[in-house]
């Protein structure tokens, strides 16, 4: 299985620096090429928990990997959400009917590829690892988490089994019949990352401020309420459990309480402190995958009649942040209280 993978950032880069290391046939792309250059002229790096390795690379652009010419058999597609059909399109002419894209990425994508190769060359992914582009040819890796392979028609295949037997470099690798479950259960989790997000803090530090915590787990339910609506069960991961949240009635706080007091202490000792929202905004300056991640969720409820006021506050939030309007403060988490107080929100 020769493998490609299109977005060498931080997930790109540590699945395929670890199976560069494993002696599996990879080639990176990307469109950064000073990070192109640097993986070519001294390696791919990855800074672990553990320990920090070097691996020598074969990488290209991708106008480069268009010249090259040859047909592309798997393809982990790890580029941004909001960047899946660009890079899509870009190398469509090296896609035979037997290739395939797996979207080692946030949000719903793979409704987005499906649409444009085909739900049979589609196969989806959970992910939940963190790490962080550094520099060029250098990732901040937090550690093994979760990798949950499916095929979009909940199906258990030879390909699936395949890849997850070739992942196992890496760590535990899981096939679903249920890939939407785990899908929905992260954007769950993501409404908690993004506000966590609204203040220059650890995501440690927001979720065990009890204050908060109502406010949180109503934005959270939000989400939740939605995926029941489309008749899927959110399943939970490393410490998050969706079923603890919603529905609303059967709530347990003392359970639920406990349990986020776990979330936070894996936050806690995660090499990696803060999210990649966080990343986004207070280091790269750059817009975060709000769009394509919690937005689509709204349309979707819409579709349902359901308010999500906590959620599109949210959304406005990020939006002031990513375009300079406002600051990361408390006072953004504080608004969101408000919201919830006010009675606004369907509880």
């Amino acid at each position: 299985m020769d493998i490609t993978i299109i977005g060498a950032g931080a997930i790109g880069g540590v699945l395929g620096a670890y199976l560069v290391k494993d002696g599996k046939p990879v080639t990176f792309c990307d469109i950064a090429e000073d990070h192109i250059n640097k993986m070519n002229d001294d390696g791919l790096t990855i800074e672990g928990p553990d320990q920090t390795f070097t691996v020598q690379c074969s990488a290209y652009t991708p106008n480069e990997l268009i010249r090259r010419g040859k047909m592309l058999d798997t393809v982990f597609l790890c580029v941004k959400a909001q960047h899946t059909e660009e890079a899509i399109r870009s190398v469509l002419p090296l896609l035979s009917e037997n290739s395939k894209i797996i979207s080692f990425q946030n949000g719903l994508c793979e409704n987005v590829i499906s649409k444009i190769i085909g739900k049979e060359r589609t196969i989806g992914c959970f992910v939940n690892f963190s790490a962080d582009y550094l520099s060029p040819g250098k990732i901040l890796y937090g550690g093994v988490a979760s990798i949950y392979l499916g095929e979009l028609d909940g199906s258990i295949t030879k390909r699936l089994l395949d890849l997850q037997d070739i992942l196992t470099c890496w760590g535990p690798v899981e096939v679903t019949n249920n890939i939407w479950g785990y899908l929905w259960g992260k954007l769950s989790y993501a409404g908690l990352l993004f506000a966590t997000a609204l203040v220059d803090e650890t995501m440690a530090e927001v979720v065990i401020k009890q204050e908060f915590r109502p406010t949180l787990m109503e934005l959270c339910s939000e989400i939740l309420e939605v995926a029941a609506k489309e008749g899927i069960q959110p399943l939970g991961f490393d410490d998050w459990e969706p079923t603890y949240i919603y529905p609303r009635e059967t709530r347990n706080e003392l359970v639920l309480n406990a349990q986020l007091e776990k979330l936070a202490k894996r936050m806690a000792t995660n090499k990696k402190a803060k999210s990649g929202i966080w990343r986004d905004l207070a280091v790269r300056k750059r817009k975060t995958e709000i769009d394509f991640q919690l937005v689509p969720v709204i349309e979707i409820g819409a579709k349902h009649q359901i308010q999500m006021p906590l959620t599109q506050l949210l959304i406005s939030l990020i939006k002031d942040i990513e375009s300079g309007a406002a600051q990361m403060d408390w006072k953004n988490l504080s608004k969101l209280k408000e919201k919830y107080e006010s009675g606004e929100t369907v509880c």
